[in-house]
């Protein structure tokens, strides 16, 4: 008697199976309605990243990194006279390179050394902005000729970070009940919201008003901008009819 009763349960389980399957797939969809919205948050930087550097030329590559040090020593040696509590520096770039002279096509010949470059790049990360254009002219004075990155930044991303989410949250939410008052349908619940993008872009900005890097220019003149932070969102809503 058992052996009979599994073996009509083995035969119609498939059949309530594929029932119950069928069932799901036939099941009606939740009316909604899906909108994206973005916030856009600028926030005023309040630290710096400054890469300064020097490049010297000479006829050997012993020459050229010995001349470079000594003018990097200068300039460091006035670095650290305006660094504070908080700032840091670091070397982001070394390099030695030989210089060449190519031959006159006419005339054949391999290309020829000529010289050395040595470049140095020091980074400067400034826990504040007030010093940047001061920090500029006395490492130039010093010796440096070349200031390639200013990035003006922010201490703390999370706040405006989440603020930006926010304000993004609350357009989507807004943008869906306009879409369904203009569908003529009611609004019942929120469903799903999705952070669909993040960003953030630091400013990086120099005027340096096409001046030489002499001790005797005026001084730079630094415009630090605001610092942009983006965020998006997807919010998915169950609608009704009124």
């Amino acid at each position: 008697m058992r052996t009979i009763i599994s073996a009509v349960i083995a035969l119609f389980f498939p059949v309530f199976a594929h029932a119950q399957q069928l069932q799901l797939e036939v099941a009606p969809r939740v009316p909604s309605i899906t909108v994206t919205a973005e916030a856009l948050v600028s926030v005023e930087p309040d630290q710096a990243e400054i890469d300064i550097g020097v490049v010297a030329e000479a006829k050997t590559a012993a020459q050229a990194a010995k001349d470079n040090a000594a003018k990097l020593t200068a300039v460091i040696t006035e670095v650290k006279k305006l660094i504070k509590a908080g700032d840091q520096t670091k070397t982001v770039g070394y390099s030695v390179t030989p210089n060449y002279r190519t031959p006159n096509p006419r005339e054949g010949g391999k290309p020829e050394i000529v010289g050395y470059t040595a470049t140095n790049v020091v980074q400067v990360k400034m826990a504040g902005i007030q010093d940047v254009g001061r920090l500029i002219d006395n490492a130039t004075a010093a010796g440096a000729n070349r200031v390639q990155r200013l990035v003006f930044t922010l201490k703390d991303q999370d706040a405006p970070q989440r603020e930006a989410l926010r304000t993004a949250t609350i357009k989507a939410k807004a943008k869906a009940e306009d879409v369904a008052k203009a569908l003529g349908v009611k609004l019942v619940r929120v469903m799903s919201v999705t952070e669909n993008e993040r960003s953030f872009r630091p400013l990086a900005r120099m005027e340096l008003q096409g001046q030489a890097m002499t001790a005797e220019r005026a001084p730079t003149p630094i415009e630090s901008g605001s610092v942009e932070i983006r965020s998006s969102v997807t919010l998915v809503a169950e609608v009704m009819g009124q």
